[in-house]
């Protein structure tokens, strides 16, 4: 394969849910350093990029080993801004500085608990995919217990009706956003056409590895979670 695999991190600076989430404090460390550190940690990886608004992000970031080639935009930092513009917008970039991009693997800094491996494992995944990302088993199924409304306003299951096996019905997962690994060319057209317009497979990761951090009680949650494994008592 010719081009680099590089690993793209966006991280803005505004936080409705909880206020300087991307560097509070995290297991000793601003919570962007543990995903910068795993993705400088995985082989597979030429370089680290951070995207951000945000000085004091972009300076933890560079102390940490990323490069942060720019702010971003105000135009991408708003609630509204789409993330694949964003990655779009930072690989464009680079490529305008003479870089060669043949796959880009996004990582959320708010999946702390995702290692080195998994991205390594992600990145292995279906190379044939234009796009691969990560999973966890789906604690709810369509098949068997997630309703929705009918036109009539009565509920009824969201998939099939209540009489399948559960070996008879394909697996569901939910989409944790820890990892996305993006053929370059199918970056551009879900930029514009969405991420659903491209081939797309996935890599399955424990649930437990899949909090994401949004509100103050994920990231206890996930503390918890990753002192419970440094303690060697995860499953």
């Amino acid at each position: 394969m010719t081009g680099r695999t590089i690993a793209t991190i966006c991280a803005r600076g505004g936080s409705k849910g909880l206020p300087g989430k991307n560097i509070r404090p995290f297991a000793g460390r601003p919570l962007i350093v543990q995903t910068i550190e795993q993705a400088l940690a995985c082989p597979g990886v030429d370089g680290v990029y951070v995207s951000t608004d945000d000085e004091g992000i972009a300076d933890v970031a560079r102390r940490a080993g990323a490069t942060v080639p720019y702010l971003r935009p105000a135009e991408l930092a708003t609630d509204q801004a789409g993330k694949l513009p964003v990655i779009e917008h930072l690989v464009a970039h680079l490529e305008a500085q003479g870089e060669l991009i043949a796959r880009i693997v996004d990582l959320q800094p708010t999946s702390p608990l995702r290692e080195s491996a998994d991205i390594a494992a992600a990145l292995r995944e279906r190379p044939e995919a234009d796009l691969v990302f990560s999973v966890s088993e789906a604690a709810d199924n369509p098949y068997f217990n997630l309703v929705e409304p009918g036109p009539e306003g009565w509920v009824h299951l969201s998939k099939g009706q209540g009489t399948a096996r559960r070996q008879d019905v394909p697996p569901v997962y939910a989409l944790n956003g820890s990892i996305y690994v993006w053929q370059r060319a199918a970056l551009a057209r879900a930029a514009v056409h969405g991420m659903w317009s491209v081939k797309a497979a996935v890599y399955v990761m424990p649930r437990w590895k899949s909090v994401d951090i949004d509100t103050l009680e994920d990231f206890e949650y996930a503390q918890w979670l990753h002192e419970r494994r440094a303690g060697g008592s995860h499953g």
